[in-house]
């Protein structure tokens, strides 16, 4: 069951995203007093309680602004509002109820989602107290006043928000079908790639960028195997704006990614990988999927026998972070190579899925060790006690150590490549826990 996503949406320099980094302990979002600031949306793993959900930090909506601003702005919010399970609609008890937090509560109203009003930098309740009342005129529902700054209300915002989630259930069965997220930028050949796998106009596709609207679930049967692909819009880059950075789009990027298994980045091969690109992959791989790079459109490119090494190289660069990512080169107009995705998409599958015993695992350990001696510091010497597989999607092991502030990043990495070597493990992202004997 995926986790539900939440958006914080509203005008600019109303605290949004002082209260996302209260929310994700830590300063994720940076927070300064000039309206505007945000301009890369900003996503962070929440727990309340025992409901863990995805909370989306959004840059500002105004509508008071110039006619292509107020279309971009709409077009941006309503994507947040689409796709997340539950907004949090965030206003200014100091500046008061104004006509701009009025469009945005219209809109809210009109998506039938549910809308958690809050009313931020109530700092004294007797003072403010009172002006909370006001924005009842929205008719939105019963406003829960907070201080981002001061850490109040945060409890029953929280409980508001999550009172909206399903029941979490442990006993629903779970849908065993992989699923696909088609993820990237805009027109790279995500719809085309989907209605080339089923063999019809599934999904909507046109040269104009961003023509998909919403996320999209397509069943395809392979083989005598069923697969879930999910389309999803395109990061989209606003144009004619200082600001290049992608907006609300990635709302729905994340949101696919979570409810995936494996993730497929299409590139534009007439482009070649760009920031967008490594931007997406880092969801992929911060989410823990497995990530297959589907370089679309190759039948366009002129080739000689080197192409495709060189295309692969300049991948491995750009997205240094994620080798063990899987490359294929493939047309959506041709079909060339989509048949083999399918192939692909099991054996990533497969790797998120693998277990390893652990008497294997520490014979793997003992040797790496042998082989390249752990780190030492001041005369004490790491010494790596006891691993151990605790979990699947992605592959997650415990190692534990003497002292594991010895335990730097490149050994770990070290390690990661000698189990790499040993079990393929390919497609899929490995995630490690460093703990010390006796510690929980």
């Amino acid at each position: 069951m995926s986790k539900p996503v939440v958006a914080i949406v509203g005008r600019p320099n109303v605290g949004k995203s002082s209260l996302f980094n209260v929310l994700c302990g830590q300063r994720i979002s940076i927070v300064k007093d000039t309206p505007g600031i945000t301009r890369d949306r900003i996503y962070a793993e929440v727990s309340w309680l025992d409901r863990n959900f995805t909370l989306i930090d959004t840059g500002g909506i105004e509508p008071d602004s110039s006619d292509r601003i107020l279309q971009m702005m709409r077009e941006q919010a309503q994507t947040a509002i689409d796709t997340a399970d539950v907004i949090v609609f965030m206003v200014d008890v100091r500046q008061g109820l104004v006509d701009s937090d009025s469009k945005v509560a219209d809109m809210l109203r009109r998506s039938k989602k549910p809308v958690v009003l809050c009313v931020n930098k109530v700092d004294d309740i007797r003072k403010f107290g009172n002006d909370v009342y006001e924005f009842y005129n929205l008719g939105i529902g019963d406003p829960v006043a907070v201080s981002a700054a001061n850490l109040q209300g945060l409890g029953e915002l929280l409980d508001a928000v999550t009172a909206y989630f399903p029941p979490s259930s442990d006993d629903e069965e779970e849908d065993e079908r992989p699923k696909i997220a088609i993820v990237g930028k805009p027109n790279v050949g995500k719809s085309s790639i989907i209605n080339k796998l089923t063999g019809k106009e599934r999904v909507i596709v046109s040269d104009i960028a961003g023509t998909t609207r919403d996320a999209v679930d397509t069943t395809v049967r392979h083989d005598k195997k069923e697969y879930i692909f999910i389309d999803t819009a395109g990061l989209r880059r606003k144009k004619n704006v200082k600001e290049d950075l992608e907006h609300y789009m990635v709302v729905r990027t994340v949101a696919a990614i979570e409810r995936c298994d494996v993730a497929v980045i299409v590139i534009d091969a007439s482009e070649g990988v760009t920031e967008q690109d490594a931007k997406i992959a880092g969801i992929a791989h911060d989410s823990g999927k497995g990530i297959i790079i589907a370089v679309n459109k190759w039948d366009t490119v002129e080739k000689d026998g080197k192409t495709a090494k060189k295309f692969e190289k300049d991948i491995r660069n750009v997205l240094s972070f994620i080798p063990y990512a899987q490359i294929m080169f493939i047309s959506a107009v041709t079909g060339q190579r989509l048949t083999k995705l399918y192939d692909v998409i099991d054996s990533v599958c497969a790797s998120a899925s693998m277990r390893i015993a652990t008497g294997v695992l520490n014979e793997i350990m003992t040797e790496a060790t042998a082989l390249q001696q752990p780190p030492s510091d001041r005369g004490k010497r790491l010494k790596l006690l006891y691993m151990t597989q605790v979990g699947i999607k992605p592959p997650t092991f415990v190692i534990f150590v003497n002292d594991k502030e010895l335990m730097h990043f490149s050994y770990v990495r070290y390690l990661e490549n000698q189990i790499r070597n040993a079990f393929g493990f390919v497609g899929t992202p490995l995630k490690f826990v460093i703990r010390e004997r006796g510690e929980n």
